[in-house]
């Protein structure tokens, strides 16, 4: 267990080959995003929410009739106001927080720690609820175009989840060139129907929605604030994913700001484009919502017709919004790295792989969201509830945050950005509390439940690193290390070179050794216990062979009640428990083994403070004695 004092930093723990995080540069810098790449791995989220962002302005107004209808254009307007702001202000939170970390990041230095956290778990939340949302319309864009497939959609979602965490764990690079296809794809064909769109007098065709029942409500002829505010607010959920280039702006190349800050505005020019685009197509065409057609394959229809180019929007937008997932195992990782550097979260999952990949944060995203797949049965329905409101509470904290961080630094104009960012702050506030009223019996109470939790568990954490480091004087100068006398034990079950091995290596390591076997009274294990202590005495290692006698077949508790004993009666000896073990040479042949020492080793660990050395003795190749008895490899 790693623990840090001062200013925070991943330490890696143990062997093997993941490092701390590190600025980057050098030979780490081609494992990280260019701008363009950046694009494609962490804005799939935001990219593909414009295939469900519209529809939802176009139901929530469909209730008022065809009059509603007519106020799409200035809702997503005002949305894309929103954006703007939202784009502006992630700009200035990518400049004065390269560390990445976004709104928690934010909250932490001028909103206090318990706000940061709570930025934090509306995060978290957000980003797993992301992947099992795209996952799930993805894969019903598919069974919609193959019934057949329906009711194998939960093993579907898996697979596409199992692809998707595969290619991210290969590095974000890798991810996102494997991602930038299917984005331009999207992006090119949603851009080319806006285009064609704009030069049609009337829709093409109607054929997607012939036969379909229509979802306009009657009678209504006025539009009521708060309907234009459910609009609104429902409409906001194509913002999500706005904030993933603020959290991960370490996964960029030098100079890692400025790469992120012109993803973050490339991000918020196509999404509002394509946005206002489609709604002004959705009034060109008077589009009427149906039952079972999504507005995106209307609009598909009606501007190319039912044709080849139809389908292929329709093949971009599933696949989109299946790899949509992708933004979440970009931004996540890193925001639990940071977490994790603020001693929230266990240290490991601020380790790096070689491809600079958190990958015990794609591990844990990844499990949990098999598990929402698991229990949601793959219905996005189910899930879409749950799904934006995490990302509106972490928008208003980061707007509060802004306005904090202007008001202490002061800048040039500081007035008018303190002024932008409140006035997002008011409008993402405002969208989080209508979303979460109006969801509240729809599964919104879980998220309104999961928060608090989350965050109750981030101070555990904290706590419980901060009584480890006091036990641990982390922070002073111990006193001078000294030299204790040190006895080694060696667990023995007969005479064998891995034996002689283990009790060389006692040997070098203590001062003195003893040897320790267990008997029992069963006849077998007599005769076994004499024939040990008549082999023991012809051999004369030197060592003392002490038998613990016990009643049951244990192994493990009579040698750590033995090294119990030894600690009372010897207390100023370092006592160390050596554990001889075989190795063999192919991974089959480990099914073989008793596990005996791993039974020793957990009694030791559990019931003593004793150092513990597991010796392995490898079986790497046959060996045939030589005529002098000493036995050599075979060639």
């Amino acid at each position: 267990m790693a623990m840090h004092t001062g200013k925070p930093t991943a330490v890696a723990e143990g062997p093997g080959r993941e490092e701390p995080p590190d600025a980057g540069g050098g030979a780490a810098d081609r494992h990280r995003l260019t701008s363009l790449q950046g694009l494609a791995a962490l804005s799939l989220d935001a990219m593909a929410s414009v295939a469900y962002g519209p529809e939802s302005i176009v139901l929530v107004l469909a209730a008022a009739g065809a009059y509603g209808l007519g106020f799409t254009l200035p809702v997503t307007l005002a949305i894309a106001a929103l954006l703007a702001v939202l784009v502006a202000s992630y700009r200035q939170v990518i400049a004065a927080f390269p560390d990445g970390g976004g709104s928690y990041a934010v909250a932490k230095r001028h909103l206090g720690r318990r706000t940061s956290l709570v930025a934090a778990a509306s995060l978290i939340l957000d980003y797993v609820l992301n992947v099992a949302v795209s996952v799930t319309a993805g894969v019903a864009a598919l069974t919609s175009a193959f019934p057949s497939l329906h009711g194998e959609r939960v093993w579907i979602c898996l697979a596409v989840l199992v692809l998707v965490t595969a290619v991210n764990l290969r590095g974000v690079v890798d991810s996102a060139k494997a991602f930038l296809v299917p984005t331009a794809l999207f992006v090119g064909s949603i851009l080319a129907m806006i285009t064609v769109g704009l030069f049609r007098d009337g829709p093409v065709s109607t054929a997607s929605a012939i036969g379909h029942a229509s979802a306009l409500g009657e009678g209504a002829t006025a539009v009521g604030a708060l309907l234009l505010l459910k609009a609104f607010a429902a409409g906001c959920s194509a913002l999500t994913g706005v904030e993933a280039v603020a959290n991960a702006v370490p996964s960029f190349r030098a100079p890692a700001a400025r790469r992120a800050q012109r993803t973050e505005v490339a991000l918020g020019a196509l999404l509002g484009v394509m946005l206002i685009g489609l709604s002004v197509l959705i009034g060109r065409f008077h589009l009427q919502p149906v039952e079972g057609v999504t507005v995106l394959a209307q609009l598909a229809d009606a501007s190319f017709g039912h044709n080849a180019a139809f389908y292929v929007v329709q093949f971009a937008t599933m696949v989109l919004l299946a790899l949509a997932a992708n933004t979440s195992f970009g931004g996540l990782p890193v925001l639990m790295s940071l977490l994790a550097r603020h001693h929230h979260l266990p240290h490991v999952f601020a380790l790096k792989a070689d491809r600079q990949v958190h990958r015990h944060g794609v591990v844990w995203l990844a499990l949990v969201s098999a598990a929402l797949l698991v229990l949601s049965g793959g219905d996005t329905n189910t899930l879409v509830p749950l799904f934006a409101i995490g990302v509106f509470v972490g928008f208003t904290i980061c707007q509060v945050g802004m306005v904090r961080h202007w008001y202490v630094e002061r800048p040039g104009g500081w007035r008018t950005k303190a002024a932008l960012n409140g006035f997002g702050a008011l409008l993402t506030g405002v969208s989080a509390v209508v979303v979460t009223a109006t969801k509240f019996t729809e599964g919104a109470w879980l998220i309104v439940l999961a928060l608090p939790l989350i965050v109750l568990a981030f101070e555990k954490v904290h706590r419980a690193y901060a009584e480890i480091g006091e036990r641990l004087a982390l922070g002073r100068v111990p006193q001078p290390p000294h030299r204790a006398p040190s006895l080694v034990v060696v667990p023995v079950s007969g005479l064998s070179r891995l034996t002689c091995q283990a009790l060389t290596a006692a040997r070098s390591l203590g001062d003195e050794v003893l040897a320790v076997t267990v008997t029992h009274p069963a006849a077998e294990d007599r005769q076994a216990a004499e024939a040990l202590r008549r082999d023991w005495e012809l051999w004369k290692p030197g060592i003392e062979l002490i038998e613990l006698s016990s009643e049951t077949r244990a192994l493990g508790r009579p040698v750590s009640a033995y090294v119990r004993k030894l600690a009372q009666t010897r207390p100023d000896a370092q006592l160390t428990v050596l554990i001889p073990e075989t190795e063999p040479a192919h991974l089959w042949q480990r099914l073989l083994q008793n596990q005996r020492g791993s039974v020793l080793a957990h009694a030791v660990r559990r019931d003593t403070d004793a150092v513990i050395c597991r010796l392995r003795f490898r079986i790497t190749a046959a060996a045939t004695p030589t005529p002098s008895g000493v036995p050599v490899p075979r060639s």
